[in-house]
């Protein structure tokens, strides 16, 4: 009787309810239920709250070394594969935190490489590196501009700039202005594209992500950067433009 109770609340929530929401509400009908026994039901049902939780990063236990604001908010540059920046957000997956790195060319504000994972360290952002710089074509003279957090100036991952040459650049601490292509991205995927709720798993999140960056976003979305241009069209009038003044001259 109290699992089908239990049961009635969650649907009557939309699966928006947790344990305390649903012990009072299957109280209020009557039926004494306290927290934890509702939790213990839920979990023997199945039933996940999709209702995000506060995240919370944390803190490192010991400071690393710091990069200077080379790009100095200087987010407007003459062609591509100069200026990459990166940033790492938070996506709710069923019952769980997952983690998004994204690289994004300040040229036509594009996503070049992005990855994610359960774990927001070093190794994630590293990968979605390796893929910005394997599909632009291992580009030289590159500068990577990012905040300070304990990912970007891990040792692993400077030691991985350094293999490709590309020089570091980070926002000044507690600056969130000095990255704000960066953050403006992952403001338009979260309002734009992400579900109120999260998703229900991290596949379903990926798969949806991935459309994003690789359909809307970097093929239909208009830019007012790109004098409102999707991403890919800015980068293709550019390079059109730049084999038409080689040739000429």
């Amino acid at each position: 009787m109290l699992k089908e109770k239990v049961r009635e609340a969650f649907e009557v929530s939309e699966g928006s309810a947790g344990a305390r929401t649903i012990a009072a509400m299957v109280t209020q009908t009557g039926t004494p239920l306290s927290r934890y026994v509702a939790s213990n039901l839920m979990r023997e049902l199945a039933l996940f709250s999709c209702q995000q939780p506060k995240h919370r990063y944390k803190r490192a236990t010991h400071e690393h070394p710091v990069a200077p604001n080379v790009l100095a908010r200087q987010f407007t540059v003459d062609a591509p594969n100069q200026v990459w920046c990166g940033d790492i957000t938070y996506v709710w997956t069923g019952n769980r935190w997952a983690y998004l790195a994204v690289v994004l060319d300040l040229y036509a504000r594009k996503p070049v490489g992005w990855a994610m994972s359960l774990s927001p360290d070093s190794k994630l952002i590293s990968k979605a590196l390796m893929m910005a710089y394997e599909l632009r074509g291992k580009p030289q003279g590159l500068m990577f501009h990012s905040d300070q957090g304990s990912q970007y100036t891990s040792v692993k991952y400077r030691q991985l700039l350094w293999r490709y040459q590309i020089k570091q650049s980070m926002s000044r601490r507690g600056n969130c202005w000095d990255n704000a292509p960066m953050e403006r991205f992952f403001r338009s995927l979260k309002t734009e594209w992400m579900p109120e709720l999260g998703y229900r798993t991290f596949l379903e999140a990926k798969h949806a992500i991935t459309d994003y960056i690789v359909g809307y976003f970097s093929q239909v979305r208009p830019h007012q950067h790109n004098k409102m241009l999707p991403p890919n069209q800015a980068e293709e009038l550019y390079w059109k433009n730049y084999k038409t003044v080689a040739s000429f001259t």
